[in-house]
């Protein structure tokens, strides 16, 4: 990319940078990078609108990243609830304990690296935003905007390597932080997956996609793979209006969550009458999850009273569940 180019985007920036409850304002002095690291950890294939009130009662509960280390495992599991990808929070738990340990954030993306759950682009993003390091920071959105840029007509997944050259040659030195959210910025508002709206676009004199007037068609799309089909079966234990929940296991799926009892999911249909059955999608397949009484309380687990189940810190899944059979009940009540 020309100077001349990475100028225009950070005057655009200048101009309409997101106002985000993590991010500095174009020019002021970089945010704590407890706030970079947690909002960048949250914001993984998750919506800015869903992460923006969680990550403010993440900070209101835990201010530092020494707090956060020393919360209880399930404390953080439960607030973690809702927002997917349940990897992710059993790895900030271990990365808050590492930092904390090491006295702070390590300040350059190389260290970064080292720490429990940071790949490429976390590591990538905290030593630009946080500590002005010059760093090549490539998500979903820089990605596209380099492919239409360039004209890149593979699929991302396999154009890794290209686009990441690409990205190098088009970060600048100066401002590397307030580039890094100018780009992201950019793919999420402007160069959009549909209807990107280039006439808005600093950077549309020198896209190839544009140019071309085809930019939609760009990065090429990957073939698209049917996720296999699973069926769970889960436990509806009730007694004096509540409900026995018990905590998975740590790893694997949900691991350490909050959740219904049930043996591990599988391709068979349960037999037996089910109260209920729900959908879900998971990323590498679909479940459908069916629910079905039980007498006597099964593992170990505490009895939550329905009416705070949402206090309960249940993931999407088993709140789904769980609302499927109230409802249920009090149709057949009413």
């Amino acid at each position: 990319m020309l100077a001349s180019a990475a100028e225009r985007l950070l005057t655009h920036y200048d101009r309409y940078a997101r106002a985000l409850p993590w991010r500095s304002p174009p020019g002021s002095a970089p945010p704590d990078p407890y706030i970079v690291w947690l909002s960048e950890v949250m914001l993984q294939q998750t919506t800015v609108a869903t992460v923006k009130p969680r990550f403010r009662r993440f900070i209101a509960r835990w201010p530092t990243v020494e707090a956060l280390a020393a919360a209880p495992d399930e404390e953080v599991l439960s607030e973690w609830a809702g927002l997917g990808y349940y990897a992710r929070a059993r790895n900030l738990i271990a990365c808050a304990r590492e930092v904390a340990a090491l006295g702070g954030f390590p300040r350059t993306e190389a260290a970064l690296r080292e720490l429990p759950g940071l790949g490429a682009y976390t590591a990538a993003a905290i030593a630009a935003i946080a500590f002005g390091e010059r760093a090549v920071v490539v998500d979903t959105n820089v990605a596209r905007i380099v492919a239409r840029h360039n004209r890149i007509d593979r699929p991302i997944e396999k154009a890794g390597d290209e686009i990441r050259r690409f990205a190098d040659a088009m970060t600048p030195t100066d401002r590397p932080g307030d580039y890094a959210q100018a780009m992201m910025d950019l793919g999420a508002t402007v160069c959009r997956p549909k209807r990107p709206d280039c006439a808005a676009c600093p950077l549309s004199a020198d896209c190839m996609a544009f140019a071309g007037g085809d930019p939609e068609a760009f990065p090429v799309a990957k073939a698209r793979l049917e996720r296999p089909h699973r069926h769970g079966l889960a436990w509806w234990i009730e007694r004096n209006d509540a409900i026995w929940l018990v905590r998975r296991p740590a790893k694997g799926m949900l691991g350490g969550m909050a959740a219904l009892p049930g043996p591990e999911w599988g391709d068979e249909w349960p037999a037996g009458p089910t109260l209920t059955s729900i959908a879900h999608g998971f990323t590498h397949f679909t479940l459908s999850l069916h629910i079905v009484a039980r007498s006597e309380p099964i593992g170990d687990g505490w009895w939550q009273p329905l009416n705070s189940i949402s206090g309960a810190g249940l993931p999407t899944l088993y709140r789904k569940a769980v609302d499927s059979v109230v409802t249920r009940k009090e149709a057949l009540a009413a």
